[in-house]
């Protein structure tokens, strides 16, 4: 039995190192089990804050229990990749009307395909060193409390503004996870919160989208509202949202323990097309083709072409009044419905 947990502790180690070697910042290991965090889960399902996320309680069993998803699972090896991209001035952008928003983690290549294979890459190594074993790697879209199995792994806390913070990276990272039969070391997980009194994320929230601490109304949430939600936003959050077109990072911009992040030089997270600085009237005259081929491998491919002007509308109308921006509002009016409503509102509000 020695040997065994002796040779455990071994691979336990060669895993985190071959993470590393992987491109992988940290790499920690916890047991199947939701814990606290699935009672957690259920009630935020029962107040209604998925909204129109409904995969997140039709799958919701999965996510509650990581057996159901993996039943060979007897161990979870968490890791996390930086994806700060340098040279990104993001409060200008923010402070700058013209320009469209996108939040970094969208500027580059899509996450999900990098930190998966990587992921197959570590389960191909551990495959090889200890002997075949049942793994199965998952990224952000598979039904997994992520967050939740990064702090039983000890790769950070969940914060205030519900996103993991790490106390030497702060929170601009993506999480990964391998299930795995092997029954591995576990590390200690973090119990503690450390955002102490400070609660700087649930003020500067645009749409005030936090019902508390720990506790996301995703409804009001810009990032749901320009990139889950598929109809029309509602009036009431439109000039909340500014000049942010996909997604939001106020709650981490604002996070002091994010002076501590690093910026990546993963080349799939750096910025494409000029995302990271665009204006947001010439985003809005791409045309179905273009868009379709600059956002090509991007997150912000799965919103579509017709989301993506309902949002780039909605930027529109919360800047500056020009011929060029009222032009382009206008070539688009008949669009569809959904555009159509959107510029509308924008041209009433730049002709207020």
């Amino acid at each position: 039995m020695s040997d065994q947990t002796d040779s455990m502790s071994e691979l336990a180690e060669l895993i985190k190192h071959w993470g590393k070697e992987l491109g992988f910042q940290q790499v920690g290991i916890c047991r199947p089990s939701p814990e606290r965090h699935a009672e957690y889960y259920q009630q935020w399902l029962d107040n209604g804050y998925h909204g129109e996320m409904d995969y997140m309680r039709s799958r919701a069993a999965l996510r509650l229990d990581p057996l159901e998803l993996h039943p060979k699972t007897r161990s979870i090896i968490a890791v996390r990749m930086d994806y700060l991209p340098p040279d990104v001035d993001t409060v200008k952008i923010l402070d700058h009307p013209t320009r469209a928003y996108i939040s970094r983690y969208a500027l580059g290549r899509d996450y999900h395909k990098t930190l998966r294979k990587r992921l197959a890459m570590l389960a191909d190594k551990i495959s090889a060193h200890a002997g075949p074993a049942s793994q199965r790697p998952f990224v952000d879209s598979a039904p997994v409390l992520e967050r939740a199995c990064a702090e039983r792994a000890g790769l950070g806390w969940i914060g205030k503004n519900t996103m993991l913070i790490n106390p030497k990276a702060g929170s601009w990272f993506f999480l990964g996870e391998l299930f795995t039969e092997l029954e591995l070391p576990v590390d200690p997980p973090h119990t503690e919160k450390h955002c102490g009194s400070c609660k700087a994320c649930l003020d500067i929230c645009p749409t005030q989208a936090f019902a508390g601490p720990f506790e996301l109304d995703a409804r009001k949430c810009i990032s749901y509202l320009t990139i889950e939600l598929n109809g029309a936003i509602p009036k009431q959050f439109r000039k909340a949202i500014g000049n942010r077109v996909f997604g939001c990072d106020d709650c981490q911009l604002i996070c002091p323990w994010n002076k501590f992040a690093k910026p990546t030089d993963e080349q799939d997270f750096k910025p494409r097309h000029g995302l990271d600085s665009a204006e947001l009237v010439d985003l809005f005259m791409w045309d179905e083709e273009t868009f379709s081929r600059n956002t090509q491998g991007s997150p912000i491919k799965r919103i579509g072409y017709e989301r993506w002007l309902r949002n780039l509308a909605i930027g529109l109308g919360n800047g500056q009044r020009c011929e060029k921006v009222t032009a382009a509002l206008q070539a688009r009016l008949n669009f569809s419905p959904l555009v159509h409503e959107h510029v509308q509102w924008a041209l009433k509000q730049l002709n207020a």
